[in-house]
């Protein structure tokens, strides 16, 4: 018995060691950050403007991939089948981390297996109209709505994602009904927003601003609980019309099942290193990210709370997906 237990505690000392080394050495290759939205969005942004340090400290090319469609869930899949030695990250709004498990039937991996790794910042989202749209307020918006009950449309970053569940939630809260055009991303869906070809969007507050600045679309309100910095005149959608309404999005990574506590740890650090250099911090201001860079038990506890959250909108929305 004594030499079978000093057998398993030499097997487990050689693992932990492995561990240990795999931390250490860490990394030996090409980082691959996957982002499961298309490019030109914060999603897509954030991670490319971290990928420069992350490259600069490690020594080692550190790539950006986008792979989109179905709410992100298909860049997810790919990453979620990579092998769990923290070369392959998927860097993603809340969607295949958080939610997409209360909407999907069936997905192809279980986010509930993911590796927290860091949140790198939280974004205000704001709900942006055409700017040949009539309604100058929230107030307007709403009444604009119920006169034209299922006509107005709204375009949403794809099925799930968070601007998709908050619009859901501003139909569930003013009892109005309108047509949900679901994009594969941010940037398409503003396009068509500029363009005209929809009404209005809850987008992130950093993709929209300078259009709104432009004069190329109108934001009414941000979903903040507090107004934001950059658009002091724009009052918040729960002082505008609807006390309580909050819609924050925030941009997280994690690694796939598998990965060792102590190979997240290293990249969690590193990139908290990142997100703590002024010049970062000045570019993620621009696009009105506030900056976090948390530890991994840290984003795991939030995570929690984030999947809680946005399951009671779903529910209370009636959202539902085929």
């Amino acid at each position: 018995m004594r030499g079978m237990m000093r057998h398993f505690a030499g097997v487990l000392g050689f693992a932990l060691c492995a561990v240990s080394v795999q931390a250490q050495t860490f990394p030996s290759k090409v980082v691959r950050i996957v982002v499961p939205f298309p490019a030109g969005g914060t999603a897509d942004v954030l991670p490319r403007i971290l990928a420069e340090k992350l490259a600069a400290k490690w020594s080692q090319p550190v790539i950006v991939e986008n792979r989109a469609g179905a709410g992100g869930n298909i860049g997810a899949e790919a990453v979620a089948r990579a092998d769990p030695d923290g070369h392959t990250l998927l860097a993603s709004p809340p969607g295949p981390i958080a939610i997409n498990h209360n909407l999907y039937p069936k997905l192809a991996f279980d986010p509930a297996k993911w590796v927290p790794v860091t949140v790198l910042a939280m974004v205000p989202n704001v709900l942006a109209t055409r700017s040949t749209l009539g309604a100058r307020s929230v107030a307007e918006l709403i009444a604009h709505a119920k006169a034209n009950a299922g006509k107005v449309t709204y375009a949403s970053q794809g099925n799930g994602s968070t601007s998709h569940l908050t619009g859901a939630m501003f139909q569930s809260m003013t009892g109005i009904q309108m047509l949900h055009v679901p994009y594969k991303g941010t940037a398409p869906a503003l396009t068509d927003l500029i363009a005209g070809q929809v009404d209005l969007f809850f987008d992130n507050i950093g993709s929209s601003l300078k259009q709104h600045q432009a004069g190329k679309i109108r934001i009414l309100a941000v979903a903040s609980a507090q107004r934001a910095n950059v658009l002091p005149d724009v009052p918040t959608l729960s002082e505008a019309a609807l006390p309580g309404f909050l819609s924050v999005t925030w941009f997280g990574v994690v690694a796939p099942e598998g990965t060792p506590a102590p190979v997240a740890e290293r990249i969690s650090a590193a990139f908290a290193e990142a997100i703590r250099m002024p010049d970062v911090q000045k570019r993620f201001v621009e696009q009105g990210a506030d900056p976090v860079g948390n530890t991994p038990a840290e984003m795991a506890a939030f995570v929690k709370d984030e999947v809680s959250r946005w399951q009671k909108v779903i529910q209370d929305a009636n959202v539902r997906l085929n």
